[in-house]
């Protein structure tokens, strides 16, 4: 039996890189628990819709509030990193310009993820 891959790929290593299903695995599994947690927050939005900073602050001082909200924005990040990162080595060829996007694009997520996570963290500690 002949295999389907071509002596080029196997040469060029461009075969199975045997990480997509998990990674697959991640973009759905985050998918599904942003459901939730987006009408959660979308909810919980509209409900302090006009509402004063002290009101706003007051509310995200519950630590239910707060841990939601810091997941929910942790898991935002998490699927937003998994699918920019599809795109990028979907449609970028050059492998420096691929692997430097990347490695930006991981740092970038990184920082914003965990300035997001402290600001809500510092509302939490400051209105305690």
């Amino acid at each position: 039996m002949s295999s389907i891959r071509s002596s080029l790929a196997g040469a060029r290593g461009l075969g199975s890189a045997k990480s997509g299903t998990g990674h697959f695995w991640a973009q759905r599994v985050s998918a599904i628990a942003l459901a939730p947690l987006t009408l959660w927050f979308v909810i919980c939005l509209a409900s302090q819709f006009g509402a004063s900073y002290d009101s706003v602050t007051e509310w995200l001082s519950s630590p239910i509030q707060a841990s939601l909200l810091a997941i929910y924005l942790a898991a935002i990040f998490f699927h937003a990193q998994l699918g920019l990162q599809t795109v990028l080595e979907d449609y970028v060829h050059a492998e420096g310009i691929k692997m430097a996007s990347l490695i930006g694009l991981q740092l970038l997520n990184i920082l914003l993820a965990v300035s997001a996570v402290v600001s809500v963290l510092m509302i939490l500690v400051g209105a305690a």
